[in-house]
């Protein structure tokens, strides 16, 4: 390059040539950033920061109408309180019993509605997942009133065939009873869908060669379906765990808590410190709390379902 075109290329006209091509590169640059600002922001205001605040919650009183300081005493609390460890006992209690139910009656439900056998396979898929859109405070309402001890259609029928009423609400026993059988039937038809697509998967030549060997029904569900359900089997467990760790709806709606603490959930408890004690800071040291054992639960499946390497 001559002396004379350096000099025509530092000249004004030049620069100003090559500006607008450095502004579009750094505009296309920008672009990703500009069109992920608004969820950011979103996330930003909806999710950091309500956690954030939330943290700093759980470090304060309210005394006198004033945030107080207080550092880990609320956290200190859950250790002595025995309603959180009743919730806590309750939640397990149904993580325990209803979780595994309805898992196993999904399971049942996607090999049936994967046979070739049935017929009208789709309206049935759709009848069983139907459940799932429906809302969780409407169909909590509706459950309250089927299993009303007094005027409900489940005592109604059952006193057809000679059965007294059954107090499904207002009995400890029962009332967990309740809260069991309006979850599974919401959420049964859900993850029988998610093992269904999965059950889709598998290779049919898999299932060939069972039958080449001679191998019985159970033993195909257990060498074949079995193994290959088991991503989807360990999706629906840690969502179904995670679920009924932060279950609210379903014993809020139908029996307050009851009776007599039975149904009190860490979820209901949380509501009740926050909205009904309006204990800001300790409700959300529970809600800490709750997201490190939720966080440890599915450490553990996933450790213990989890393909081996």
């Amino acid at each position: 390059m001559t002396l004379a075109e350096t000099t025509a290329d530092q000249t004004p006209a030049a620069r100003s040539a090559r500006t607008p091509a450095r502004s579009r590169r750094r505009r296309g640059r920008a672009a990703p950033y500009l069109f992920v600002l608004p969820a950011l922001l979103l996330f930003t205001a909806f999710k950091l920061y309500p956690i954030g605040w939330s943290f700093w919650l759980s470090l304060h009183r309210t005394v006198a109408g004033a945030e107080v300081y207080v550092g880990a005493d609320n956290y200190a609390r859950l250790v002595d309180d025995p309603l959180l460890w009743t919730a806590l006992r309750n939640t397990a209690v149904i993580l325990a019993v209803q979780v595994p139910v309805m898992l196993a009656l999904a399971t049942g439900l996607a090999l049936a509605l994967n046979s070739t056998v049935l017929r009208g396979r789709s309206v049935f898929r759709l009848g069983f997942f139907l459940p799932v859109v429906t809302g969780l405070v409407a169909y909590g309402i509706v459950f309250s009133v089927l299993l009303n001890r007094d005027y409900g259609l489940v005592n109604w029928m059952l006193g057809g065939i000679g059965v007294g009423p059954v107090p499904w609400l207002t009995d400890p026993l029962w009332a967990k009873i309740s809260v069991g059988l309006a979850l599974t039937w919401h959420y049964t038809g859900y993850n029988a869908v998610i093992l269904l697509a999965r059950l889709q998967t598998i290779p049919r030549e898999l299932y060939d060669a069972a039958a080449v060997d001679g191998a019985g029904a159970w033993a195909v569900f257990r060498h074949v379906t079995l193994p290959g359900l088991r991503p989807a089997l360990l999706l629906t467990t840690v969502l179904s765990t995670i679920g009924t760790l932060q279950l609210f709806d379903e014993p809020y709606v139908l029996t307050g808590g009851g009776p007599d603490n039975a149904t009190l959930t860490i979820g209901v408890y949380l509501y009740q410190n926050a909205f009904t004690y309006f204990d800001f800071g300790y409700a959300s040291a529970i809600a800490y709390a709750l997201a490190v054992l939720t966080g440890l639960l599915g450490l553990i499946q996933f450790r213990l379902l989890g393909e081996k390497s």
